[in-house]
């Protein structure tokens, strides 16, 4: 069988049939009984050799399955059929129109001037219906001729022109230079909230399509999209094609093989739209670099933005990653010469950053069942008085993160994982946020039996809301949540609200703290300041900082003064006192020497195993096997096993082993001989976690 290398090609399996694709020269030679035909190549382009090399990496960086990489790039079996092509039809040239029937008479002399027509428009012009149609083609009187679709993405144009700074006219004319040297190089765009990174940026994608090459802008949140699609379409006139887990197979059909036909020029999406089959990408944006968000934690774990400078280094093209609060990963990079960096220092026009300050919540704590403190009431009574908006922040959602029994003590917890149960009163039900289990809150105590004895203990969303609206009785609140925004259409309608100042009040999680630009919003308040410091993560100060930094962003982003009020319990801790000082330079100094010290990543590597079973006793006798066998030597560590903190995680006993390696050490290899030398049994999953972002 002859197939182009990238060919997508349907195989034989048995009784079955799969989707492969053309890799390249086999190793060996097999005897021709023991090969069997393969299927027709699909009629798709084929999928590049970057793409393929791509994959490749990836799952020798992750230590996955190449074909489970491959699939993140196949998307789904319905992405690959062919686009359904409309008809028209036109007057055969063998028709000389005499018709003993009427109707088909009237057809004729309407497509004798030559013009093609849908079988719709022949029917609601002349009255007749579609089944005549269909006959007169049988009989060869008309011919029917397929049409194929107009491509859904246009090309864009520069429809507004902004008027610049001179930092953002030196950042976009460096961003230029670099589109123009047809190369691989990764920048770091750095600017403080609202000083116009994105327009900035914007610069590097018209060179790229001037250059007839196509861009992939990442987004961590599908929640962004709907204002980034606004300020897009008001700068290029059209809209880019949108790659998320919410579109409707069809549109994921249609946008899969546009990109892979190079007719969607700019796509912007979530991390999974790195692996799209672009033709001739030339440029990756990563839009909030820093964001969590972009590792994935479950089948192939991967960080997109680490991902994305790989897939830019084979293409041979530029990649920008973009931030107000940069990671130290690519901090460190930019000190080491690997990456440029272009800074924006100021807010765009007349705004500035907004004044923060730390509430003590030791000295003025709220009364017993409340969580506002009277500093922060009183600066909402002012902002709605002032007809301003205001913005709640609390990284819990649901009413109340725990719910236990007055009589007792019992604590609600979920059935398939050592978590409680978080209190969701809108939707009347109790969930757990890690493997998706709800019920209804029970009557009785299953414990002691006690009824209505139930309390919930510490605030969410909801529950802050509701005494928000207790105090403000008059005010238009609202919740921005991942669970009570059901699709990206709903998170563009509240969004929308809050920029046309229908809503006083927006009570949100992080899904509010970045790239969200409402010009009447002047006072932020974080309830809990100190909920992200807690822990043994290694990123948590810098987490924290960063998201507090982003959520402080978005109060006073237009000509009215910001006002953002930190309620804590440590005044003192480092990142709070950084916050309220304005001193960035200083907490990342300090917390890149500590990292540095402890030869903690970016200054050493990690790398997680995570061992589970449904069988307690199996997955401690497979780690034990391993613990036996662990790698050692100089700049090698291995922790563990110990049970992962959250110990049962839908109903399958986990533990962790947690590899320290010096940086000049390759990993990968080493965690490969590691786990060839044992069998697991069958029943155990290992789960092999690279540069690990959280440690649950």
């Amino acid at each position: 069988m002859e197939y182009a290398p990238g060919a997508i090609i349907e195989v034989p399996f048995g009784g079955r049939s799969a989707i492969g694709v053309v890799w390249g020269a086999g190793e060996g030679v097999l005897a021709d009984s023991k090969l069997k035909p393969a299927g027709a190549a699909l009629p798709l382009t084929p999928m590049t050799p970057i793409l393929r090399q791509f994959i490749d990496r990836v799952a020798a960086y992750t230590l996955s399955p190449p074909g489970a990489v491959l699939r993140m790039a196949l998307s789904s079996p319905k992405s690959l059929l062919p686009v359904r092509s409309s008809v028209s039809y036109k007057l055969s040239p063998d028709n000389n129109l005499p018709a003993k029937n009427p109707a088909r008479l009237r057809v004729a002399r309407l497509l004798s001037d030559g013009t093609a027509r849908s079988a719709t428009e022949i029917a609601q012009t002349l009255g007749c219906s579609t089944s005549l149609i269909k006959a007169m083609v049988k009989s060869n009187e008309i011919i029917s001729l397929p049409v194929e679709p107009p491509s859904p993405f246009l090309k864009p144009f520069v429809a507004s022109h902004i008027i610049f700074s001179a930092a953002q006219t030196s950042a976009a004319t460096a961003l230029q230079q670099t589109m123009q040297e047809d190369a691989f190089s990764a920048t770091l765009l750095e600017g403080v909230t609202g000083s116009g990174k994105t327009e900035v940026y914007y610069e590097a994608i018209a060179a790229a399509v001037a250059q007839g090459r196509q861009s992939l802008v990442l987004l961590p949140e599908i929640a962004l999209t709907a204002q980034w699609l606004d300020r897009f379409v008001a700068h290029f006139g059209v809209r880019p094609a949108i790659w998320h887990s919410d579109l409707s197979p069809a549109q994921r059909r249609i946008t899969w093989r546009a990109v892979a036909d190079g007719k969607a020029p700019v796509v912007i999406g979530a991390r999974s739209a790195l692996f799209l089959p672009f033709s001739d990408l030339g440029l990756i944006v990563v839009d909030e670099e820093h964001e969590a968000a972009y590792k994935q934690e479950e089948g192939v774990i991967y960080n997109a933005r680490d991902m994305a400078v790989l897939r830019a280094h084979l293409g041979r093209h530029p990649v920008i990653l973009v931030s107000a609060t940069p990671s130290l990963e690519t901090l460190v990079n930019v000190k080491n010469g690997k990456y440029r960096r272009l800074h924006l220092p100021n807010r765009h026009g007349s705004a500035e950053l907004p004044e923060i300050n730390a509430i003590d919540m030791r000295r003025a704590p709220p009364p017993r069942g409340r969580f506002l403190s009277h500093t922060l009431i009183e600066a909402l009574k002012q902002n709605l008085e002032a007809k301003e908006q205001s913005l709640l922040f609390l990284n819990r959602r649901g009413y109340a993160p725990l719910t236990l029994c007055r009589a007792c003590g019992y604590r609600v917890q979920c059935p398939n994982c050592t978590a409680w149960l978080v209190e969701h009163r809108q939707a009347g039900r109790l969930q757990c946020h890690h493997c998706g289990y709800a019920a209804r809150m029970p009557s009785n105590c299953p414990q002691c039996q006690a009824t209505d004895s139930f309390a919930p203990c510490g605030p969410g969303v909801e529950r802050l809301a509701e005494e928000a609206l207790a105090l403000l009785p008059n005010a238009r609140i609202a919740t921005m949540t991942s669970d009570s925004l059901s699709s990206p259409t709903a998170a563009e309608t509240l969004i929308k609200d809050m920029i046309n100042g229908n809503l006083d009040i927006l009570v949100g999680t992080q899904i509010i703290a970045k790239g969200h630009h409402f010009p009447h919003l002047t006072l932020v308040g974080v309830v809990d300041a100190d909920l992200g410091l807690a822990g043994g993560d290694l990123r948590a100060a810098e987490r924290t900082f960063q998201l507090l930094s982003q959520v402080s962003g978005r109060a006073g982003r237009e000509t009215r003064p910001g006002r953002v009020f930190l309620q804590t319990y440590e005044p003192n801790h480092p990142v709070i006192a950084a916050l309220v000082a304005g001193d960035e330079k200083g907490f990342l100094h300090q917390e890149i020497e500590a990292r540095q010290a402890a030869a903690m990543p970016p200054y050493g590597k990690l790398a997680s195993l995570i061992l589970s079973a449904t069988d307690e006793q199996l997955v401690d006798q497979a780690c034990r096997s391993l613990a036996a066998v662990a790698p050692h030597g100089d700049g090698i560590t291995v922790l563990g096993p110990a049970p992962a903190p959250l110990a049962i995680l839908r109903k399958r006993h986990r533990r962790r082993f947690l590899l320290k390696s010096a940086k000049n050490l390759a990993l990968q290899p080493i965690i490969q001989n590691w786990v060839e030398t044992v069998r697991l049994p069958r029943l155990v999953r290992l789960q092999i976690d690279i540069d690990p972002y959280s440690f649950f």
